[in-house]
């Protein structure tokens, strides 16, 4: 089986100051799961390397960075997914330095989704990285949040799908969901069928964008079904994206990898950060709109 890894910084608008950041840090992502995907490592371990080098960069809304909610604190969600359909997720925490490192350890101990104090107590417990809930603000999300600034470059929720050697695939999501969203909101994003899926016989998924729109259309599992009869991951990438319109209004993006290691996305957003890396490739493509750079039909 062909290792491929790809990442999204998030369905957003990214204006051109923004640009390099976004296609350094969805690149730096991409390096950071693939060294793990040619060392032998497996799809779950790629997802969480590159998942951390983007909740560590400001640039995207997870960890370090994420938006301000309406207390004016950071709130994490984030879930990753086997494709043995296997998963663990945490939603409204705060204090978790890398909140997909702890979803990781829920998947590996139970599946389940631990919110708000009970994730925090569970983080503590299995020895993440932990620190004051304040650490996690970034000051250009503080200075938007306190005086009520419009963005412009609206951030959103950021992803990973891997595939392994051993034909394993995983998905990961990890956000701070919405500017100002009300205290204890939960999204997609941590959510199994909405925020991400994993299916070893057909593919993996993870999603970006209006939560409130996503969940209802189960985003991320539609992606997946259409993936059926052989279907390329850019068409059934597409195909999700127009089938959430069709339903509801917001916007959205999702990133596809299917079982033989192809890659596809879409979006109905001005721009989606990505990069992708597979064998055969002599560096990361990354790129803030599709057009910029075509997908490899292989």
């Amino acid at each position: 089986m062909t290792p491929t890894i790809v990442v999204h910084g998030g369905a957003k608008t990214i204006t051109d100051d923004k640009v390099a950041a976004n296609n350094a840090g969805c690149t730096a992502a991409v390096e950071a799961g693939w060294a793990v995907l040619i060392s032998g490592g497996t799809a779950a371990e790629a997802v969480e390397a590159a998942t951390r080098v983007l909740e560590a960069d400001p640039t995207f809304n997870a960890g370090l960075g994420a938006t301000l909610n309406s207390d004016g604190e950071v709130e994490l969600d984030a879930a990753i997914m086997e494709g043995s359909l296997s998963w663990g997720a945490v939603a409204a925490v705060q204090g978790i330095r890398h909140p997909i490192s702890v979803a990781r350890k829920i998947m590996d101990d139970k599946p389940r989704l631990l919110v708000a104090r009970g994730g925090e107590r569970f983080a503590i417990d299995c020895g993440a990285e932990m620190c004051k809930k304040e650490d996690l603000i970034a000051e250009e999300q503080w200075q938007q949040w306190k005086e009520d600034r419009e963005v412009i470059d609206r951030p959103n929720t950021i992803g990973c799908v891997a595939l392994d050697a051993s034909g394993v695939l995983a998905a990961g999501t990890s956000t701070g969901g919405t500017t100002k969203q009300q205290q204890g909101r939960v999204g997609d994003t941590a959510l199994v069928g909405c925020g991400l899926y994993a299916d070893n016989k057909i593919g993996g998924c993870s999603t970006t964008g209006d939560g409130e729109s996503i969940i209802p259309v189960v985003l991320a599992k539609t992606a997946i079904d259409f993936l059926s009869g052989d279907r390329h991951p850019d068409e059934a990438a597409q195909m999700a994206i127009d089938a959430l319109v069709s339903k509801v209004k917001g916007e959205a993006g999702c990133i596809l990898i299917d079982r033989q290691g192809r890659v596809g996305w879409a979006y109905n957003s001005s721009h989606m950060a990505c990069a992708y890396m597979t064998a055969g490739q002599d560096k990361v493509a990354a790129f803030t709109k599709k057009e910029l750079i075509p997908i490899r039909n292989s």
